[in-house]
């Protein structure tokens, strides 16, 4: 199902991770059927690069805020001030449909349906990479406009089935939560891909759920390079790795330099303690790498039977899968084929025809006041 008619959509988000790149291809794939897409971003400003790329695509307009992101602002002093902004900014473009990338902007009141699409928390977070739950009051107040965002929201979706369970099962929300697998957007390079034996990581180096300290503790072991992008510096001005001759430290690529590092490489490792999705692992995999994953619900989900699987935090399983793999071009081969084909129904279409559909749904559903009573059935759209 699909909407009647094109659609004015606002959606948000940030610019520092993986979200940026939902936001951005889902909104040039939106654009591309005919809907009007306005992305206003919160946190920290995207740079020229993003700016610039996001100017090049028709039908999508860039709106910068400096307002800040949730797990940034846990004690939510910045809230009052993003009701009225985006406020502000809903009044201007008259949306049909709200698409949020966070959860408390769900509480701004707007005339248009609201959807929120989880794609991490930092209660989650937290009870993955460090046990327990966050126990400082201002995480209590961030863990409560959660709840608040999802409760206001009139639908809300996940990446994966385990995801939207964990948050369903962390908030409570009132509303059942739809499952829609981020899709994917890869330039294929003509002809076979030539591949180098390396084991490639990428990812925020200084996040703890990523575990690339599991993998440099690895390194030593392993027969072959560790090649690992993302940005060296911590937030906080730290370095966040620190280059040896087992591990290359190659700093932030562009999507494009990206994909042609996992192109390259034999191995893609992501032995990550917390994941709701993982675009960087599902780009690989399209890209036609052998994966080493964490044994954890998202990936085991997602990947099951196209990629081998190990604990998480454990250097020396780690070790043992890559140099297996190293030692049996056969089995990497089948690996590469089985990750690539899986990898192949994540795509953009599929993406923006769950999306679509859900907004339909919305519309249907009537006043704001209605869509609140009703509860989408969880696999409605997926």
């Amino acid at each position: 199902m699909r909407p009647p008619r094109p659609l004015r959509v606002l959606m948000t988000a940030d610019a520092v991770g993986g979200v940026w790149t939902y936001a951005t291809t889902l909104a040039g794939a939106l654009a591309g059927r005919g809907h009007r897409v306005l992305l206003v971003t919160l946190g920290p400003a995207p740079d020229a690069a993003q700016r610039a790329a996001v100017a090049a695509t028709d039908g999508v307009a860039l709106r910068v805020t400096d307002l800040a992101l949730e797990w940034m602002d846990p004690e939510g002093r910045d809230l009052p001030r993003a009701r009225s902004v985006l406020g502000v900014i809903a009044a201007e473009f008259g949306p049909d449909v709200v698409h949020l990338g966070g959860f408390r902007e769900a509480t701004i009141d707007v005339a248009a349906p609201t959807l929120v699409v989880a794609h991490s928390c930092v209660r989650s977070w937290w009870r993955a990479c460090r046990g327990g739950e966050p126990d400082e009051p201002r995480w209590r107040t961030y863990m409560a406009n959660v709840a608040a965002g999802l409760a206001a929201a009139d639908a809300w979706a996940a990446p994966t089935r385990a995801f939207r369970d964990e948050i369903a099962a962390l908030y409570a929300p009132p509303r059942a939560g739809v499952v829609i697998p981020n899709g994917i957007a890869v330039r294929h390079a003509a002809g076979p891909a030539l591949r180098r034996p390396v084991v490639l990581a990428a990812g925020r180096l200084w996040d703890e759920a990523k575990g690339i300290d599991t993998l440099v503790a690895a390194a030593p072991a392993l027969p072959w390079l560790v090649r690992i992008a993302g940005p060296e510096m911590a937030p906080d001005g730290s370095a966040a790795l620190a280059a040896s001759d087992a591990v290359a430290a190659l700093g932030r690529l562009d999507r494009d330099a990206l994909h042609d590092e996992m192109r390259s490489a034999e191995i893609v490792a992501a032995p990550a303690r917390y994941e709701p999705f993982g675009l960087t692992v599902a780009e690989a995999a399209a890209c036609g790498a052998a994966l080493v994953l964490a044994d954890i619900p998202t990936f085991r989900e997602l990947w099951d039977g196209a990629a081998v699987l190990v604990p998480p935090d454990d250097p020396d399983a780690l070790a043992a899968a890559v140099k297996g793999l190293a030692a049996d071009p056969q089995r990497r081969a089948a690996l590469q084929r089985a990750a690539r084909a899986r990898a192949a129904a994540l795509t953009l279409a599929a993406v923006t025809d769950a999306v679509e559909a859900l907004y339909a749904r919305l519309l249907a559903g009537g006043s704001r006041q209605a869509l609140h009573a009703a509860t989408l059935a969880p696999e409605a759209v997926a």
